[in-house]
């Protein structure tokens, strides 16, 4: 007997449709899987086998091929353990069910139990989108699936109890999610603002950034507080909406990095890769391309810290991803993109010793050797990042005054603000944030007055500024702007947009 069942592959971050067909044919003993299966898919037939027995079934001692289809697209992982196990029991008539309107996702142990499985949320959005109404999955990825609304979620704990249920004999009842999944809760392993002393023109480089999604470079001597800061600015980043919470629980869902406690991901990513990390490891990719930090970082923030360390070829393939917020991975078998909108906050020393320009210090470094080791970021790099913020030596009286500065949640509260103000203005576009802009919008949306054109045209001309650093300078000060409330980019604007240009030392 034929029979067909249906589950789901992942590709890239989406999913698509896979039925599942099992025919047990006469002939010697041999479970054949064919429709390009990877090795975790072709081990699958000994734990289907061994889960069957021991779930209280018995395993057909004939020839059984299963075929994935469709057969072009490569199939990998073990979540199509529990499907084929339904469809062997089918066939072999130990069940008898209508199974066209479900899809089963689980990976099986071989006492029957089913394991948590990566991707069951793309997978669960699937079934939305095939208008498939009900949707098998392991007893602990319940709360994960449950937040695709409109799905009827039945969680399984083994093949044995699931096989009750298709019999009728014990009905497993449909996960109920209790409803709150806002994206609000208090940030963990984060740093407070006011907890930082000194730096107050870093931490207002830090609000700007913010409020815009600008990208930020520090520099500055060893022990200055670059790399506190920087985990200091997911505490004033605006809270995520119930959109972008899905769109990265997506990511860490397919990536196997989901904590098993938490269905969605509420805060704000903050990634730290070290400066060793693997192009693959930082853009994505392998043999079966899965999301790399810069997607990991998506609506979140990717931290390099001893910027000029990473390698010349890793900086530079981090040029796409920010400016079109997405990374195209191509392998032989065809194309994967991921989404990767984050902001980019790189911390640097001045120079190899990191005491160039200290007053306290003195600098080993020859100063050709300085110029040499600042220019590892290249142009093209430097031209994509909006701030550019030195972060001196912190003085012993700023070190120990006990007086707090402001704290990250009124920070935030005008964060928040401006975010507001450029979701109203870009309403009815794709655009979230001023950094997204394109040279037409920002056309459209900066009105510059006669005062800080001109002090714009004069910033051109003595800093030789690119025409993307002239839009950059545009979209950073209209960020500044919206932090005071103002339509229209004044002359203190764009001086402050100005002072975070990069300065270079010269041989």
């Amino acid at each position: 007997m034929l029979a067909k069942v249906r589950s789901g592959a992942i590709i890239g971050l989406d999913g698509a449709l896979v039925e599942v067909e099992v025919d047990i044919l006469p002939g010697l003993p041999k479970t054949i899987i064919v429709g390009l299966p990877d090795t975790a898919v072709e081990e699958s037939s000994e734990r289907v086998r061994s889960a069957i027995r021991n779930s209280g079934g018995s395993f057909p001692g004939t020839r059984i091929v299963v075929n994935l289809a469709p057969a072009d697209l490569k199939k990998a992982g073990p979540a199509y353990d529990l499907s084929i196990a339904i469809g062997i029991l089918l066939s072999s008539e130990q069940v008898s069910a209508d199974v066209g309107d479900t899809m089963f996702l689980g990976e099986l142990s071989l006492d029957g139990g089913l394991r948590h499985t990566n991707g069951i949320l793309p997978l669960v959005a699937l079934a939305k989108g095939e208008g498939i109404p009900n949707v098998i999955v392991p007893e602990s990825d319940a709360k994960e699936a449950a937040l695709i609304e409109g799905i009827n979620i039945i969680p399984s704990a083994s093949l044995a109890s699931l096989v009750s249920h298709l019999r009728g004999e014990a009905i497993i009842p449909p996960y109920k999610n209790d409803g709150n999944i806002t994206p609000v809760a208090p940030l963990l392993n984060y740093t407070d603002l006011s907890d930082i002393k000194g730096q107050e023109h870093v931490k207002r480089a830090l609000e700007v950034a913010a409020a815009g999604g600008h990208n930020v470079i520090m520099s500055g001597p060893p022990g200055s507080g670059k790399t506190l800061l920087a985990r200091a600015l997911p505490s004033i980043l605006p809270p995520m909406t119930n959109e972008e919470a899905l769109e990265v629980t997506k990511i860490y869902s397919v990536s196997g990095l989901l904590p098993g406690d938490t269905p969605m991901i509420r805060q704000r990513p903050f990634r730290s890769p070290h400066y060793t990390i693997s192009n693959a490891g930082l853009v994505g990719g392998g043999h079966w391309p899965k999301p790399g930090e810069i997607s990991l970082s998506h609506k979140g923030v990717l931290f390099l810290d001893e910027l000029p360390e990473f390698g010349h070829s890793l900086l530079e393939v981090l040029r796409q991803p920010l400016e079109d917020k997405v990374v195209t991975i191509s392998r032989a078998q065809g194309r994967v993109t991921f989404p990767s909108s984050f902001m980019l906050v790189g911390a640097m020393n001045p120079c190899p010793c990191g005491y160039y320009g200290d007053p306290f210090r003195k600098c080993t470094c020859p100063q050709s050797l300085v110029s040499r080791y600042q220019r590892r970021i290249s142009g093209p790099f430097i031209d994509r990042v909006d701030i550019f913020v030195e972060v001196p030596h912190i003085d012993y009286e700023k070190l120990t005054d006990k007086r707090l500065g402001e704290a990250s949640e009124k920070v935030q509260a005008r964060v928040t603000a401006a975010r507001e103000r450029q979701l109203k203005r870009f309403s009815g576009t794709r655009l979230t944030s001023n950094t997204e802009m394109t040279p037409a919008e920002i056309r459209e949306c900066c009105h510059v007055e006669d005062s800080a054109q001109s002090l714009l045209q004069a910033a051109m001309k003595q800093l030789y500024l690119s025409a993307r650093a002239f839009h950059r300078i545009l979209k950073l000060a209209l960020t500044i702007a919206d932090l005071d409330s103002c339509d229209t980019i004044k002359a203190q604007h764009v001086a402050e947009a100005v002072q975070y240009r990069p300065r270079r030392t010269e041989d």
